[in-house]
């Protein structure tokens, strides 16, 4: 004679997942079943004793609200970079117009990045300038691969010095840890005209000219230092 085989032992058991699911979907269960609720307690994340879910949620919610409170910080901070960095870019703007002798203006845009952004060491070099100016060290120096390679740059190169010819322009080359290459065009900097300068600003900070940071101000001192500069072409 077969025994009967208990149906209840092919029920599949009950999942957390099962229980979440009909949490969700059940959501006046608390409703009902209030001291259910009351009685559920769950470990504090700041220390051992067990806290009710209220409390629970409380902290969860002030957690949340820290963070918030903490990128509204954050946003206030750059903004306040932003707007220290426009101040500083209008003054370098204000000293480049104020040249009225085109020989002096490389060292004008190099003294503007040293006394107005604190960029450590900064080199500078312009091509296919007036016969005037090409036997100053600004025009001079510079081979046919650094000119390739300024006009093959259509945004500014931040990163690790690594060992470009640029680089060699700086005063104190064997410092730098991090550089910014500005290629100097005419019209904008993404633009598919040759470059005919590239400004070099070099530091000891690896962190200082970081791959992975914005360029949108160095772009704008590009396209700045590239329209006074023409001056000199």
């Amino acid at each position: 004679m077969t025994t009967p085989t208990n149906a209840s032992s092919n029920v599949p058991p009950i999942t957390e997942e099962d229980i979440a699911e009909f949490l969700v979907n059940t959501p006046d269960f608390f409703e009902r079943h209030a001291e259910v609720l009351a009685s559920v307690t769950i470990a504090s994340p700041h220390g051992q004793r067990a806290v009710s879910l209220h409390e629970r949620q409380a902290e969860m919610l002030r957690e949340k609200i820290k963070g918030l409170e903490q990128r509204i910080m954050d946003m206030v901070r750059h903004s306040g970079e932003n707007t220290g960095i426009g101040d500083k870019m209008h003054e370098w703007v204000r000293l480049l117009l104020s040249v009225k002798e085109p020989m002096k203006l490389p060292a004008a845009v190099e003294n503007g990045m040293r006394d107005l952004f604190d960029v450590p060491q900064v080199a500078l070099r312009v091509w296919g300038v007036g016969p005037v100016y090409s036997a100053e060290s600004f025009a001079r120096g510079v081979s046919e691969d650094a000119r390739a390679f300024a006009s093959s740059l259509t945004s500014p190169f931040c990163g690790a010095n690594m060992g470009f010819e640029p680089t060699q322009w700086l005063p104190q080359a064997t410092q730098v840890q991090s550089l910014a290459l500005l290629p100097l065009r005419d019209g904008a900097i993404d633009s598919t005209e040759p470059a005919f300068g590239l400004l070099v600003l070099g530091s000891h900070d690896p962190a200082r000219f970081d791959a992975s940071m914005g360029t949108e101000f160095l772009t704008r001192m590009a396209e700045l230092a590239s329209a006074a500069l023409t001056r000199l072409r």
